[in-house]
């Protein structure tokens, strides 16, 4: 194919990727202000909070390190909570190995980089990936996040208490509808209902650390019934696979024991 030709089809892909990602990307706005007005009232200067939505990129983690550290949590604990509370990027990077393997090296670092929930979601259940979609789907999402976020530092300047408007909305209003869609079995269906359960548990108790053992708790319970159905699916073909069997071997004594055959020997 023409360079000129697998150009046009690498930038088709990534505009592609663009588009699937704008409505996600336009429901990021006011959690990115939030997230910028945040940084701003936790006494990070300008350049220090744009680096901060600009090298981090996550969301939840940006929040939640910014609560604690304003509250003086220890450095330590902050890296445990957000280690845990982002370690589902460790699953995704392990169902998207053998997808993404074929790229090159500089390709896979990108959408390392850029790889979100929003960005797993979108893809989640494609059998194949295109790294140009791919980049330009995250390419797209990290634009509104930094951008925004630099909106947010602007404005916490220039409106005091600006996280009284209850910007977090926009928190529910995106996963809410990702949490849905994974929803393809009971052992998913089971983990969100346990991570439910437990986020709200801690929360009318007021118990700390609701985030990351919801999670877990979550995470824990659909493995395990997810590893549940596979050996009930497994037994289910051990046993299909012995009676196919058993007919096998009773057709062949059939043929064997048959008047056709016993006339023969006879003969």
């Amino acid at each position: 194919m023409p360079r000129q030709q697998v150009g046009k089809v690498r930038l088709h892909y990534f505009m592609q990727g663009m588009i699937a990602m704008l409505p996600l990307s336009i429901a990021v706005i006011p959690w990115g202000i939030l997230a910028g007005s945040m940084a701003i009232n936790a006494d990070l200067s300008i350049p220090k909070a744009i680096a901060m939505s600009m090298l981090v990129f996550a969301g939840a983690a940006q929040l939640v390190s910014l609560g604690l550290h304003m509250s003086e949590t220890s450095s330590l604990a902050i890296l445990l909570t957000i280690f845990f509370l982002t370690s589902q990027h460790f699953i995704y990077a392990l169902v998207w190995r053998d997808k993404v393997s074929r790229f090159s090296l500089k390709s896979r670092l990108g959408i390392g980089f850029l790889l979100t929930d929003e960005l797993f979601a979108l893809r989640a259940n494609e059998p194949k990936h295109n790294r140009f979609y791919l980049l330009g789907a995250g390419l797209c999402f990290y634009l509104f996040w930094v951008v925004f976020s630099i909106v947010g530092i602007v404005l916490a300047s220039a409106i005091p208490n600006l996280d009284q408007f209850h910007l977090d909305f926009s928190i529910v209003a995106i996963f809410v509808p990702i949490i849905v869609s994974l929803i393809k079995n009971r052992a998913a269906a089971a983990g969100v209902a346990v991570s439910c359960s437990v986020a709200m548990f801690f929360y009318l108790f007021k118990l700390p650390g609701a985030l990351i053992v919801a999670g877990i708790s979550g995470m824990f319970v659909a493995a395990l019934i997810e590893t549940m159905i596979l050996k009930k699916q497994e037994k289910l073909r051990s046993v299909d696979d012995f009676n196919d069997d058993s007919e096998r071997l009773e057709s062949i004594a059939i043929k064997e024991i048959s008047p056709e055959n016993c006339t023969k020997e006879n003969v």
